[in-house]
């Protein structure tokens, strides 16, 4: 797997919600955008509607480990920012990463199986 940066700049997120693609699914939404940095960057959004401060925290941990749980490796350099919803709060990180895998393939970034060989 590529070296992934996070995201801090909130030019950076504004950037991606603006001009990237988005992706949804009931427990996810994904914005994609490419990038000039040479590496993927991903970055993580939790608003408070998500819930208090603890279900906020535990939503950003179950994205992070479901995207570290793909062994593919991702095409080019994209900006990928995750936006959790009330849903995902609930899930547990198999399941982000069910949801979560098809919506970037979707985006380019992985690899279907088919042309992976």
């Amino acid at each position: 797997m590529p070296k992934i940066e996070t995201l801090k700049a909130n030019t950076d997120f504004r950037r991606a919600y603006m001009r990237g693609k988005s992706y949804t699914n009931p427990a996810l939404v994904v914005y994609v955008i490419k990038n000039r940095a040479g590496i993927c960057r991903m970055g993580i959004t939790t608003s408070k509607k998500i819930g208090n401060a603890v279900q906020r925290n535990r939503a950003r941990r179950v994205i992070r480990e479901a995207f570290y749980q793909i062994d593919q490796p991702l095409h080019g350099s994209y900006d990928i920012v995750f936006v959790a919803r009330t849903k995902t709060v609930r899930k547990k990180s198999t399941e982000i990463y069910q949801a979560m895998v098809p919506m970037l393939r979707k985006a380019g970034v992985l690899q279907d199986e088919k042309t992976a060989s």
